[in-house]
């Protein structure tokens, strides 16, 4: 099994271009399967969920040609709804399928999902809003079995504003019968992407960017080209990496629009930013950060993807600082990880208290999940000595080459 050995060595320093974002590239080839023309896709991360994602359309009968970060999809030869576990258990993505099938297909079977074990992310607002549609569901066996003649519009209230809830039923609504009403729908970038991308398809969607989505099905979408949105996470952790080691980094092909929240509070940790339409530039002026309070919350607040990052910071930060996570339930998996390394920090139901302290020391780690890694990656990058970080698969699933970004910066850092 592979893993990642870190030396601290000092501030990152330099230029890096970030991949396309990852949660929204998933619903894009997902959407795919709306139409039976082909879909021209670019700027696609070369990560684990992207490679799982395309073995599992080839299982249903899909022709993806990958050319770099570049895909060709024809789905015109789909002859399988079946998604099965074998794949589906390595990635919570795969459940993005079920709204494409069973809007185009009529039916769909598809394994209860994986992925990370951060918490409790049921479907029910998924089956519930493609219930609400029309669909005959049930779970058998593991698997969700979908069943409609044809889907009709309907009113639909979320109760959390679930992103990938949102997207499936935005995806189901284009091909439905009539109108559908989407409320609390959730707002992120990679949402509002894939709505530009059903418009392009030709479908008919007011609210965009917006809590409430009105979306007129139509008969049929046709084929387009799309440009996958740059990674917001990505760019956001790359800055904390420089920010943790006292650097001065410079993202490109990044949108800053997309990382308002963390860009703040990255500032209120006495970092200096720049940033132009598609840049942001970090300078730390080789000072330690000072710590700063998170609180997780759906976009625009700040990202949950990043509270385990910012967790990192804080323990090498100047002062005390309280970090909330009110997403999911069992996001604190890393804390154990960091305290291994000699950080301060101690839980109190869904807050954690940081007590910075300037350095830590490399100690043998282990992933536990996508956004963890991300933060033992940060930590042994500003540790004194060598860290070890094992399940580095977890890594993969959401950066691409992560090592040889980090080691264009100036990063010790080799995968063995």
């Amino acid at each position: 099994m592979e893993k990642l050995l870190i030396t601290g060595n000092g501030p990152l320093h330099g230029e890096v271009v970030v991949a396309g974002a990852k949660n929204a590239a998933l619903p894009v080839l997902a959407a795919s399967l709306l139409t039976s023309d082909p879909l021209q896709i670019s700027n696609v991360p070369a990560v684990r969920d992207i490679a799982t994602l395309i073995e599992l359309m080839n299982v249903l009968g899909c022709k993806v040609d990958r050319q770099e970060t570049e895909l060709s999809i024809d789905t015109s030869q789909v002859h399988s709804v079946r998604a099965p576990y074998e794949l589906v258990k390595t990635m919570r993505g795969s459940i993005l399928l079920l709204g494409p099938l069973l809007a185009r297909f009529g039916e769909a079977d598809i394994s209860l999902p994986g992925g990370c074990a951060i918490g409790s992310r049921p479907v029910n607002e998924h089956i519930s809003g493609l219930q609400r549609m029309g669909a005959d569901i049930t779970i058998e066996g593991g698997y969700i079995k979908a069943r409609a003649t044809r889907l009709r519009g309907a009113h639909i209230p979320l109760d959390t504003p679930s992103v990938t809830a949102t997207e499936n039923l935005l995806m189901a609504a284009a091909l439905a019968d009539g109108s559908t009403e989407i409320e609390n729908a959730a707002m992120e970038p990679e949402v509002t992407d894939l709505a530009r991308l059903l418009v392009a398809m030709g479908a008919n969607i007011k609210g965009v960017g917006s809590s409430h989505l009105t979306v007129e099905g139509t008969s049929r979408l046709r084929g387009t080209s799309h440009r996958v949105p740059p990674d917001r996470i990505e760019s956001s952790t790359l800055l904390v990496a420089a920010a943790a080691t006292r650097g001065r980094v410079t993202i490109l092909n990044t949108d800053p629009d997309f990382m308002r929240y963390v860009l703040t509070k990255l500032e209120d940790s006495g970092a200096k930013l720049r940033h132009g339409a598609d840049w942001v530039e970090l300078d730390s002026g080789g000072r330690r950060c000072r710590a700063v309070n998170i609180s997780t919350a759906p976009f625009p607040a700040f990202p949950t993807d990043m509270q385990a990052q910012f967790m990192a910071l804080n323990a090498l930060a100047e002062g005390t600082a309280t970090v909330v996570e009110n997403i999911f339930e069992n996001r604190f998996m890393h804390v154990a990880e960091l305290q291994r390394m000699g950080a301060d920090i101690s839980l109190q139901g869904h807050m954690a208290v940081v007590r910075g302290a300037e350095r830590r020391r490399g100690v043998p780690g282990m992933a536990t999940d996508l956004r963890a890694s991300a933060a033992l990656v940060i930590a042994a990058l500003a540790a004194d000595g060598e860290t070890s970080i094992d399940r580095v698969y977890h890594l993969d699933r959401g950066y691409a080459s992560i090592e040889k970004k980090l080691a264009g910066l100036g990063a010790i850092i080799r995968r063995v």
